[in-house]
Protein backbone atom coordinates (compact mmCIF):
# COMPACT_ATOMS: atom_id res chain seq x y z
CA UNK A 1 0.00 0.00 0.00
CA UNK A 2 1.14 3.57 -0.74
CA UNK A 3 2.10 5.66 2.41
CA UNK A 4 -0.09 8.24 3.28
CA UNK A 5 1.26 11.48 3.89
CA UNK A 6 -0.48 14.84 5.73
CA UNK A 7 1.03 18.28 4.39
CA UNK A 8 -0.09 20.84 6.61
CA UNK A 9 -0.01 24.13 5.17
CA UNK A 10 0.39 22.29 1.97
CA UNK A 11 -1.02 25.15 -0.10
CA UNK A 12 1.43 27.47 0.64
CA UNK A 13 4.57 27.92 -1.51
CA UNK A 14 7.33 25.49 0.00
CA UNK A 15 4.27 23.41 1.12
CA UNK A 16 2.90 22.64 -2.70
CA UNK A 17 5.99 22.05 -4.31
CA UNK A 18 6.79 19.36 -1.17
CA UNK A 19 2.90 17.94 -1.74
CA UNK A 20 3.95 17.66 -5.94
CA UNK A 21 7.39 15.93 -4.83
CA UNK A 22 5.51 13.37 -2.83
CA UNK A 23 2.99 12.22 -5.65
CA UNK A 24 6.04 12.72 -8.09
CA UNK A 25 7.65 9.65 -5.99
CA UNK A 26 4.02 7.78 -5.44
CA UNK A 27 3.27 8.80 -2.30
CA UNK A 28 -0.65 9.26 -0.96
CA UNK A 29 -0.83 12.99 -0.07
CA UNK A 30 -3.66 15.00 1.69
CA UNK A 31 -3.05 18.49 2.27
CA UNK A 32 -4.88 20.62 5.49
CA UNK A 33 -4.29 24.40 4.85
CA UNK A 34 -6.31 27.34 6.29
CA UNK A 35 -5.75 29.13 3.46
CA UNK A 36 -4.81 32.36 5.46
CA UNK A 37 -1.60 32.97 3.11
CA UNK A 38 -2.32 30.75 -0.03
CA UNK A 39 -4.83 30.50 -2.54
CA UNK A 40 -7.78 27.87 -2.28
CA UNK A 41 -6.93 26.70 -6.40
CA UNK A 42 -3.49 25.92 -5.81
CA UNK A 43 -4.14 22.46 -4.67
CA UNK A 44 -6.17 22.20 -8.07
CA UNK A 45 -2.84 22.91 -9.56
CA UNK A 46 -0.79 20.31 -8.08
CA UNK A 47 -3.10 17.58 -9.10
CA UNK A 48 -2.20 19.31 -12.92
CA UNK A 49 0.87 19.37 -12.62
CA UNK A 50 0.86 15.76 -10.71
CA UNK A 51 -1.82 14.04 -13.29
CA UNK A 52 -3.53 13.01 -9.97
CA UNK A 53 -6.30 14.10 -7.64
CA UNK A 54 -5.07 15.71 -4.29
CA UNK A 55 -7.27 15.84 -1.23
CA UNK A 56 -7.89 18.68 0.39
CA UNK A 57 -9.12 19.63 3.99
CA UNK A 58 -9.66 23.06 4.94
CA UNK A 59 -8.70 23.22 9.03
CA UNK A 60 -6.54 25.59 11.33
CA UNK A 61 -4.13 23.96 13.25
CA UNK A 62 -5.25 25.99 16.25
CA UNK A 63 -8.89 23.84 16.26
CA UNK A 64 -8.00 21.12 18.19
CA UNK A 65 -11.02 18.90 17.52
CA UNK A 66 -10.67 19.67 13.52
CA UNK A 67 -6.62 17.76 13.30
CA UNK A 68 -7.67 15.13 16.36
CA UNK A 69 -10.54 14.54 13.85
CA UNK A 70 -8.78 14.44 10.74
CA UNK A 71 -6.06 12.31 11.95
CA UNK A 72 -8.21 9.93 13.39
CA UNK A 73 -9.72 9.74 9.98
CA UNK A 74 -6.49 9.36 8.05
CA UNK A 75 -4.13 7.48 10.18
CA UNK A 76 -1.24 9.05 7.92
CA UNK A 77 2.24 7.11 8.34
CA UNK A 78 3.93 10.87 8.11
CA UNK A 79 3.13 13.86 8.35
CA UNK A 80 4.73 17.31 6.65
CA UNK A 81 4.78 20.22 8.88
CA UNK A 82 4.37 23.71 7.01
CA UNK A 83 1.04 24.98 8.89
CA UNK A 84 2.78 28.39 10.12
CA UNK A 85 3.20 32.17 9.56
CA UNK A 86 6.44 33.11 8.26
CA UNK A 87 7.10 36.86 7.87
CA UNK A 88 9.97 38.19 9.97
CA UNK A 89 9.06 42.05 9.71
CA UNK A 90 5.02 40.90 10.59
CA UNK A 91 6.08 38.91 13.36
CA UNK A 92 7.44 41.69 15.22
CA UNK A 93 4.98 43.80 14.54
CA UNK A 94 2.25 41.05 15.44
CA UNK A 95 4.09 38.98 17.95
CA UNK A 96 1.35 36.95 19.82
CA UNK A 97 -0.69 35.90 16.36
CA UNK A 98 2.85 34.23 15.83
CA UNK A 99 3.05 32.75 19.19
CA UNK A 100 -0.64 31.70 18.74
CA UNK A 101 -0.72 30.20 15.31
CA UNK A 102 3.20 28.54 15.39
CA UNK A 103 3.17 27.15 19.07
CA UNK A 104 -0.28 26.36 19.60
CA UNK A 105 -1.15 24.74 16.23
CA UNK A 106 1.91 22.76 16.91
CA UNK A 107 1.41 21.61 20.19
CA UNK A 108 -2.45 20.33 18.24
CA UNK A 109 -0.85 18.88 15.74
CA UNK A 110 1.64 17.00 18.15
CA UNK A 111 -0.37 15.95 20.57
CA UNK A 112 -3.09 14.28 17.36
CA UNK A 113 -0.07 12.41 15.81
CA UNK A 114 0.67 10.93 19.68
CA UNK A 115 -2.98 10.16 19.89
CA UNK A 116 -3.25 7.98 16.71
CA UNK A 117 -0.01 6.57 16.16
CA UNK A 118 1.68 8.95 13.49
CA UNK A 119 5.65 9.04 14.63
CA UNK A 120 7.39 10.67 11.39
CA UNK A 121 7.55 14.51 11.56
CA UNK A 122 9.60 16.39 8.51
CA UNK A 123 9.16 19.96 9.88
CA UNK A 124 9.76 23.41 7.77
CA UNK A 125 12.49 25.01 10.01
CA UNK A 126 14.68 28.06 9.07
CA UNK A 127 18.37 29.07 9.47
CA UNK A 128 16.88 32.09 11.29
CA UNK A 129 17.50 29.88 14.72
CA UNK A 130 21.02 31.11 14.20
CA UNK A 131 20.32 34.27 14.74
CA UNK A 132 23.35 36.47 13.83
CA UNK A 133 25.96 33.97 12.87
CA UNK A 134 29.36 34.56 13.82
CA UNK A 135 30.52 33.46 10.65
CA UNK A 136 30.05 31.31 7.17
CA UNK A 137 29.05 28.54 6.05
CA UNK A 138 26.93 27.90 9.30
CA UNK A 139 26.88 23.96 10.18
CA UNK A 140 24.37 22.50 12.41
CA UNK A 141 26.45 22.91 15.72
CA UNK A 142 26.69 26.64 15.21
CA UNK A 143 25.20 28.59 18.06
CA UNK A 144 21.15 29.09 17.96
CA UNK A 145 19.69 32.43 18.97
CA UNK A 146 17.18 33.59 17.44
CA UNK A 147 16.50 37.27 17.51
CA UNK A 148 13.22 37.77 15.93
CA UNK A 149 9.72 36.08 17.10
CA UNK A 150 9.55 34.21 13.96
CA UNK A 151 12.69 32.76 14.42
CA UNK A 152 12.12 32.37 18.22
CA UNK A 153 9.02 30.51 17.40
CA UNK A 154 10.42 28.32 14.93
CA UNK A 155 13.39 27.46 17.60
CA UNK A 156 10.50 26.78 20.47
CA UNK A 157 9.19 24.76 17.78
CA UNK A 158 12.16 22.06 16.69
CA UNK A 159 12.91 22.12 21.29
CA UNK A 160 9.27 20.94 21.73
CA UNK A 161 9.84 18.14 19.12
CA UNK A 162 12.80 17.14 20.43
CA UNK A 163 11.20 16.97 23.98
CA UNK A 164 8.55 14.94 22.30
CA UNK A 165 11.62 12.56 20.58
CA UNK A 166 13.27 11.91 23.71
CA UNK A 167 10.22 11.15 25.67
CA UNK A 168 8.62 8.97 23.05
CA UNK A 169 11.16 6.76 21.76
CA UNK A 170 9.36 6.09 18.30
CA UNK A 171 8.24 9.10 17.20
CA UNK A 172 11.02 10.52 14.76
CA UNK A 173 11.57 13.96 13.50
CA UNK A 174 13.62 15.54 10.82
CA UNK A 175 14.03 19.26 11.19
CA UNK A 176 14.99 21.15 7.99
CA UNK A 177 16.40 24.51 8.55
CA UNK A 178 16.13 26.19 5.07
CA UNK A 179 18.14 29.06 3.86
CA UNK A 180 16.63 31.53 1.20
CA UNK A 181 14.21 29.56 -0.71
CA UNK A 182 13.69 30.99 -4.34
CA UNK A 183 12.33 30.17 -7.38
CA UNK A 184 9.29 28.40 -9.05
CA UNK A 185 8.23 25.06 -10.67
CA UNK A 186 9.49 25.28 -13.80
CA UNK A 187 5.98 24.53 -15.54
CA UNK A 188 5.26 28.27 -14.62
CA UNK A 189 2.30 26.92 -12.60
CA UNK A 190 3.24 26.89 -9.25
CA UNK A 191 5.40 29.41 -7.27
CA UNK A 192 5.53 32.33 -4.58
CA UNK A 193 2.23 33.90 -3.91
CA UNK A 194 2.89 36.99 -2.22
CA UNK A 195 0.58 38.92 -0.55
CA UNK A 196 1.25 42.69 -0.36
CA UNK A 197 4.84 43.72 -0.11
CA UNK A 198 7.17 40.85 -0.58
CA UNK A 199 9.02 39.58 1.92
CA UNK A 200 11.95 38.08 -0.29
CA UNK A 201 14.11 39.55 -2.32
CA UNK A 202 13.62 37.19 -5.64
CA UNK A 203 9.97 37.66 -5.92
CA UNK A 204 10.64 41.82 -5.16
CA UNK A 205 12.74 42.09 -8.21
CA UNK A 206 10.56 39.86 -10.39
CA UNK A 207 7.86 42.62 -9.74
CA UNK A 208 10.31 45.37 -10.29
CA UNK A 209 11.50 43.65 -13.73
CA UNK A 210 7.32 42.94 -14.59
CA UNK A 211 6.85 47.40 -14.01
CA UNK A 212 4.88 46.52 -11.06
CA UNK A 213 7.34 47.98 -8.02
CA UNK A 214 9.26 51.06 -9.60
CA UNK A 215 13.06 50.03 -8.28
CA UNK A 216 14.58 47.50 -5.64
CA UNK A 217 15.92 49.20 -2.56
CA UNK A 218 19.71 47.17 -1.27
CA UNK A 219 19.53 47.75 1.75
CA UNK A 220 23.77 47.73 3.04
CA UNK A 221 26.11 49.08 0.38
CA UNK A 222 29.52 49.10 2.84
CA UNK A 223 29.19 45.81 4.01
CA UNK A 224 32.73 43.63 4.06
CA UNK A 225 31.70 41.30 0.54
CA UNK A 226 32.74 41.54 -2.53
CA UNK A 227 30.75 44.10 -3.79
CA UNK A 228 29.58 45.72 -0.01
CA UNK A 229 26.05 44.46 -0.18
CA UNK A 230 24.35 41.39 2.09
CA UNK A 231 25.66 37.69 1.09
CA UNK A 232 22.99 35.32 0.93
CA UNK A 233 22.30 31.31 -0.11
CA UNK A 234 19.46 30.56 -2.31
CA UNK A 235 18.55 27.46 -2.86
CA UNK A 236 15.64 26.64 -5.36
CA UNK A 237 12.37 25.20 -4.25
CA UNK A 238 12.17 22.18 -6.20
CA UNK A 239 15.79 21.52 -4.79
CA UNK A 240 14.31 22.00 -1.41
CA UNK A 241 11.29 20.14 -1.77
CA UNK A 242 13.62 17.37 -3.15
CA UNK A 243 15.29 17.24 0.33
CA UNK A 244 11.96 17.09 2.47
CA UNK A 245 11.12 13.59 0.32
CA UNK A 246 14.81 12.44 1.24
CA UNK A 247 14.61 13.01 4.81
CA UNK A 248 11.36 11.21 5.05
CA UNK A 249 13.50 8.58 3.26
CA UNK A 250 15.98 8.56 5.24
CA UNK A 251 13.69 7.93 8.38
CA UNK A 252 11.99 5.26 6.75
CA UNK A 253 15.37 3.35 5.98
CA UNK A 254 17.33 4.49 9.05
CA UNK A 255 14.22 4.75 11.75
CA UNK A 256 16.18 7.73 12.94
CA UNK A 257 15.74 11.75 13.11
CA UNK A 258 18.04 14.24 12.06
CA UNK A 259 18.64 18.00 12.40
CA UNK A 260 19.67 19.44 8.90
CA UNK A 261 20.62 22.60 7.03
CA UNK A 262 19.05 22.86 3.49
CA UNK A 263 21.01 25.46 1.00
CA UNK A 264 23.57 25.33 -1.54
CA UNK A 265 26.81 26.25 0.59
CA UNK A 266 27.25 29.10 -1.85
CA UNK A 267 26.27 32.98 -1.20
CA UNK A 268 25.42 35.53 -4.11
CA UNK A 269 25.19 39.17 -3.11
CA UNK A 270 22.06 41.63 -3.18
CA UNK A 271 23.64 43.06 -6.82
CA UNK A 272 24.50 39.71 -8.06
CA UNK A 273 21.11 39.03 -7.81
CA UNK A 274 19.73 41.46 -9.13
CA UNK A 275 21.95 41.24 -12.29
CA UNK A 276 21.26 37.55 -13.02
CA UNK A 277 17.32 38.35 -12.65
CA UNK A 278 17.95 41.03 -15.23
CA UNK A 279 20.09 38.45 -18.15
CA UNK A 280 17.55 35.77 -17.37
CA UNK A 281 14.15 38.13 -17.64
CA UNK A 282 15.94 40.43 -20.38
CA UNK A 283 14.80 43.33 -18.46
CA UNK A 284 16.81 46.38 -16.82
CA UNK A 285 15.95 46.51 -13.02
CA UNK A 286 16.16 49.75 -11.63
CA UNK A 287 17.47 50.01 -7.89
CA UNK A 288 18.56 52.28 -5.29
CA UNK A 289 21.34 51.80 -2.26
CA UNK A 290 20.01 52.24 1.24
CA UNK A 291 21.34 52.19 4.57
CA UNK A 292 21.81 49.12 6.50
CA UNK A 293 18.96 47.49 7.87
CA UNK A 294 19.05 46.30 12.25
CA UNK A 295 19.96 42.70 12.43
CA UNK A 296 21.13 42.14 8.50
CA UNK A 297 24.08 40.12 8.92
CA UNK A 298 27.13 40.48 5.90
CA UNK A 299 26.91 37.15 5.21
CA UNK A 300 24.83 33.56 5.63
CA UNK A 301 25.11 30.83 4.06
CA UNK A 302 25.09 27.20 4.61
CA UNK A 303 27.69 24.37 5.09
CA UNK A 304 24.89 21.60 4.10
CA UNK A 305 27.62 18.85 3.70
CA UNK A 306 25.45 17.11 6.59
CA UNK A 307 22.56 16.77 4.30
CA UNK A 308 24.62 16.01 1.11
CA UNK A 309 26.32 12.74 3.25
CA UNK A 310 22.95 11.16 5.13
CA UNK A 311 20.22 12.18 2.98
CA UNK A 312 22.02 11.58 -0.33
CA UNK A 313 20.49 15.01 -1.58
CA UNK A 314 22.78 18.07 -2.68
CA UNK A 315 20.91 21.04 -4.51
CA UNK A 316 21.14 21.07 -8.09
CA UNK A 317 19.70 23.80 -9.72
CA UNK A 318 21.87 27.39 -9.58
CA UNK A 319 20.91 31.23 -9.76
CA UNK A 320 20.19 31.23 -13.59
CA UNK A 321 17.20 28.49 -13.19
CA UNK A 322 16.20 30.20 -9.60
CA UNK A 323 15.90 32.95 -11.60
CA UNK A 324 14.95 32.05 -14.95
CA UNK A 325 11.62 30.26 -13.22
CA UNK A 326 10.89 32.98 -11.10
CA UNK A 327 10.26 35.47 -14.24
CA UNK A 328 8.43 32.24 -15.58
CA UNK A 329 6.31 32.39 -12.58
CA UNK A 330 6.06 36.06 -12.58
CA UNK A 331 4.84 36.68 -15.92
CA UNK A 332 2.24 34.01 -15.16
CA UNK A 333 0.82 35.67 -12.24
CA UNK A 334 1.06 39.48 -14.66
CA UNK A 335 -1.04 37.77 -17.22
CA UNK A 336 -3.53 35.70 -15.29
Amino acid sequence: MRKKILVTGGAGYIGSHTALALLGQGYEVVIADNFSNSERWVPDRISELAGCNIRTEELDLRDRDSIFQLMKQLLPDAVFHFGALKSVGESIEKPLDYYENNISGTLNLLHAMLDFGCNRLVFSSSATVYGHPESSPINEQAPVHAINPYGRTKLMMEQVIADVSMAAPTFKAAVLRYFNPAGAHPSGKLGELPRGMPNNLVPFIAQVAAGVRPEVAVFGSDYATRDGTGVRDYIHVVDLADAHVAALDYMIRTQEGITVNLGTGQGFSVLEIIDAFSRESGRAIPYSLKGRRAGDAAECYADASKANDLLGWRATRGLSQICADAWKWQQTISNS
